[in-house]
């Protein structure tokens, strides 16, 4: 049933409810163990709009990897490490600390902050940038890529964006694009029908989506930076589940014009089509491999819907899962060596990782109605849509399945979430 709801795209018309458009925030309902005691001290600041500390502070505290020391816990407030007394932090058990100023040069802001191995008293990463006022936010979240890759290995995710759908009554949909951290929402589109399965660009400068503003699916193209867009598929039936190619050129799709739902790949310079798979079954939800040598996609082919792999030149598909009753919704990790998708069994969806090269599957949610994940380009975390009664959030879960968020919008619902790359 639900997978024949995500197929057949119309459908998505009725499970849209009514919701007020509100700000997200991020709850932490389990962190890592083993998390690493970590101090953000308040920067000194001459006027500076945006508190870049307390951003820091609340990036790494949500990435479950770190304990934040409380303001109110600091013994003083020193702004580079020449002011540390570092037996001070270290009575408190601190491991790092990070200390900072911000300068304001007549609307230039001058952003300079230390990383600090508080037992070996020394500086791991320092670093001074400039930002305009309007950057202050990404600037932030910067520092947080740079601290969290230095202590961790992994690369950041924290100054990427999420897109996702809202709607604020059954003729009002709105696809929204907003920081990592739930700030800056934008709506980039709006529709009185509704729109749906938004897909970043490799370069994260476009979006693709589909839109049934003209009564029928058809898979615009858009630019966030003027807002352009181009309607780059309208064929008779179903247009959907665009995803892009790595290199940007090329979006696969399912299109049911030649009668029952298959994969194929637009050219979008040319405006070609290539058609994948040849099956009376229904094939959809295409995702590149990362080297673009291979598109992922779910079928029913076999009675049951399970992902399948085909080259994305064409040719014979390679059934990828066996485990459980309903696998669909793949997407490949950037590293190429997971795939994630909706696993279901006994009737409940989860989030759930396959391992390519053993094909092992990991379950990391409880459900029970678990969908649509998209991996943080770190590869780290998978952001998803998740059910209580009526009610349509998003949470995340790292790879591990250790730590866990829940993003939360103060009322209403939102559902089809999108880690930009």
């Amino acid at each position: 049933m639900v997978f024949l709801r995500n197929l057949l795209l119309i459908a998505w018309c009725c499970i849209y409810t009514p919701m007020t458009f509100a700000a997200l925030t991020i709850e932490i309902t389990e962190g890592v163990e083993s998390a690493l005691p970590v101090a953000v001290v308040p920067f000194a600041s001459s006027g500076a709009p945006v508190d870049i500390s307390a951003v820091v502070n609340a990036d790494l505290e949500r990435s479950g990897y770190f304990k934040m020391l409380a303001q109110h816990a600091m013994p003083n407030r020193p702004s580079t490490s020449q002011e540390v007394n570092f037996k001070e932090w270290q009575a408190l058990n601190q491991n790092y600390m990070v200390v900072g100023k911000v300068n304001n040069s007549g609307g230039q802001y001058d952003v300079q902050f230390q990383l600090l191995d508080v037992y070996k008293n020394g500086q791991l990463l320092g670093y001074k940038m400039a930002s305009s006022e309007a950057d202050l936010r990404r600037t932030a979240h910067h520092i947080s890529d740079l601290i969290f890759e230095k202590l961790t290995g992994k690369k950041g995710a924290f100054s990427g964006r999420i897109a996702y759908i809202t709607s604020s009554g059954s003729a009002n949909h709105q696809l929204q694009v907003a920081d990592a951290d739930g700030f800056n929402p934008q709506t980039i589109a709006g529709s009185p029908e509704p729109l749906m399965s938004p897909s970043w660009s490799p370069d994260g400068k476009r979006i693709a989506y589909v839109s049934f503003e003209r009564k029928s699916a058809a898979i615009y193209v858009q630019t966030l930076a003027t807002g352009q867009r181009e309607r780059v598929a309208e064929f008779p039936g179903i247009n959907g589940a665009p995803s892009w190619s790595p290199d940007g050129t090329r979006l696969a799709l399912t299109l049911s014009k030649d009668g029952s739902p298959d994969i194929y790949v637009l050219n979008l310079a040319s405006r070609s089509l290539s058609k994948l798979t040849k099956n009376m079954a229904i094939d959809t939800e295409p995702s590149w491999s990362p080297d673009g040598s291979s598109i992922i996609f779910t079928s029913d082919r076999g009675g049951k819907p399970q992902i399948y792999m085909v080259s994305s030149q064409g040719g014979t598909e390679k059934r990828l899962t066996f485990t459980g009753d309903y696998n669909a919704r793949g997407s490949f990790s950037s590293d190429g060596r997971n795939i994630v998708m909706v696993h279901g069994s006994g009737g409940g969806y989860r989030i759930a990782i396959m391992d390519m090269a053993t094909k092992a599957i990991n379950v990391l949610t409880s459900g029970p109605s678990d969908e649509s994940p998209s991996f943080a380009p770190n590869g780290s975390m998978i952001l998803y849509a998740s059910k209580k009664g009526r009610t349509g959030f998003l949470s995340a879960v790292s790879l591990d399945g250790k730590m866990q968020q829940k993003l939360v919008f103060n009322s209403g619902e939102v559902r089809e979430p999108a880690w930009s790359p």
